[in-house]
C-alpha cells in the first residue's frame, strides 16, 4: 500500500494521521490465545492505573473546606450587619447566595442537621433583605440575580432532600420568592 506523499506502509495501519504497525500474534512470536490474554491484561493494567489516579480526588471530603467557607460567611454577616442601608440588600443576597451554596453541600454530604439549619439561616437572612430593600439600595439586580440563583439552588436541594426537611425548605423559597418579587419591583421603579 502506497500513501498519497508515495510512501510505503505494508504491514502498518493508518489511524488518524499517524501510522501504527498492525502487529498480529505471529510477528511477536506468541500464540493467538497468548496475544489475546496479554492485550486484555494491558487494558485492565491502564483501567487500574486511572482508578489509582483518579481516586484521590473522588476519596476527597465533600466538606473539606466547610471551615474556610464558614470563615467567608462569618466575615460577609459582619460586613452585611455593619454595612451603610444602601448596601445591606446586596451583601445579604451575597450571604443567602453563600448559605445557600453551604446548604447544598451539607444535603450532598447527607449532613441533614446542619443542612437544615443553614436553610434556616437563608429564610432569616430573607426576612433582613425583605426588611432592608430601599429605594436608593445599590446594586438591586445583582442582588435579585443572586436570590434567583439561591432559589434555583434549593428548588433543586428540594426535590433530593429527606421529608421531614421539606418544609423547611419550602417555606425558605416562599419567602424568598416575596424578596425576589420585592427586589425586582424596585428594579423595575427606578
Amino acid at each position: 500500500m502506497t500513501t498519497a506523499t508515495g510512501r510505503h506502509t505494508s504491514g502498518l495501519l493508518q489511524s488518524g494521521n499517524r501510522l501504527r504497525p498492525n502487529l498480529g500474534p505471529g510477528d511477536i512470536g506468541l500464540d493467538a490465545e497468548r496475544f489475546n490474554v496479554m492485550r486484555y491484561a494491558r487494558r485492565i493494567v491502564s483501567a487500574a492505573v486511572m482508578i489509582i489516579a483518579l481516586s484521590p480526588m473522588a476519596a476527597e471530603d465533600p466538606l473539606a473546606g466547610v471551615d474556610d467557607h464558614s470563615n467567608a460567611i462569618d466575615a460577609l454577616r459582619t460586613k452585611a450587619d455593619l454595612a451603610q442601608p444602601r448596601d445591606k440588600c446586596f451583601l445579604y443576597a451575597k450571604l443567602i447566595s453563600q448559605l445557600t451554596e453551604l446548604a447544598s453541600n451539607q444535603f450532598n454530604a447527607r449532613n441533614y442537621e446542619d443542612a437544615s439549619a443553614t436553610v434556616v439561616l437563608v429564610r432569616q437572612y430573607a426576612d433582613e433583605i425583605h426588611l432592608d430593600v430601599t429605594d436608593d439600595g445599590r446594586r438591586l439586580k445583582d442582588a435579585e440575580l443572586l436570590v434567583q440563583h439561591s432559589i434555583f439552588r434549593l428548588e433543586g436541594i428540594l426535590h433530593g432532600a429527606p421529608n421531614e426537611d421539606r418544609m423547611t425548605l419550602q417555606t425558605t423559597l416562599e419567602q424568598l420568592g416575596k424578596v425576589q418579587a420585592q427586589l425586582l419591583t424596585q428594579v423595575f421603579k427606578k
